[in-house]
């Protein structure tokens, strides 16, 4: 037989564990898995989402949509996921683990270099050319590929345009800051990035690409929990003030709640 007091501190080891993991003491953290793109501006949108909810901290976990959906994918706790893509959310959705998605916002694809070594859209294509893309089950890299499709049909660039640039492809990145970054060192030539991706980068300019091969890129935001702060959270980023915050950090927020 178990002595009572043993029993009884063990019992109240439980109770205190309990009351720990239930935040009895006002204090409530939410998990935010967000892509690497969204680094800069969901860093301010936690800021002001912990000054307007006082006891919540809200903490981030940034990386490629692909991965972070594997995360989630395998068990890994979060409250909150936005993703790059749609793809991504939608695949957890089927999984339901999904209890509420909204867009959140759209980026643009262009090309970043640094010195002379690009001068344009159409120069991808030219032999020697260090090319750095985002991995092709990344968000970044299946928008960048899409886009040179669509120029490799247009005629303008000669034949066999897109096959031309993926020749040039040195590596292929786990998330678009680390395609980014290799251009950054000086590593790489040029990468396709989020227009977003430069307002960080150092020494690093922005050539456009071409409007007509322009993929939109759709960022979703979904609820993975019950938690009440979470789904705070995903209204507040998509309430006209999140909204303000994802413009100043160049996107075009398009899921602002009426």
């Amino acid at each position: 037989m178990i002595p009572r007091a043993t029993a009884a501190a063990g019992l109240a080891a439980i109770a205190l564990a309990l009351g720990a993991c239930s935040g009895d003491d006002g204090h409530e953290e939410i998990t935010v898995f967000a892509a690497a793109s969204l680094t800069d501006a969901f860093g301010e949108l936690a800021t002001a989402f912990e000054a307007e909810h006082p006891g919540v901290t809200v903490r981030l976990s940034l990386a490629g949509s692909a991965t972070l959906h594997t995360q989630i994918l395998e068990g890994a706790p979060a409250d909150v996921f936005a993703s790059a893509s749609p793809d991504e959310v939608a695949a957890l959705a089927a999984a339901g683990l999904v209890r509420e998605q909204r867009t959140l916002a759209s980026n643009a694809l262009v090309v970043a270099t640094r010195g002379d070594a690009i001068g344009s859209f159409a120069d991808l294509a030219a032999p020697g050319v260090r090319l750095v893309l985002a991995g092709e089950d990344v968000p970044a890299g299946r928008y960048a590929r899409a886009a040179l499709a669509l120029a490799d049909t247009d005629g303008d660039f000669g034949k066999d345009f897109a096959g031309r640039v993926l020749a040039n492809v040195r590596s292929n990145e786990a998330n678009v800051r680390a395609a980014l970054a290799k251009v950054e060192l000086g590593e790489a030539d040029a990468a396709i990035v989020y227009a977003t991706d430069l307002a960080a980068a150092d020494g690093v300019r922005a050539i456009p690409v071409p409007r007509r091969f322009q993929v939109a890129a759709e960022y979703r935001i979904a609820l993975l929990s019950g938690s009440g702060a979470a789904e705070a959270f995903v209204a507040f980023a998509t309430s006209a003030e999140g909204t303000s915050v994802l413009a100043r950090h160049g996107f075009t927020a398009v899921g602002a709640a009426p």
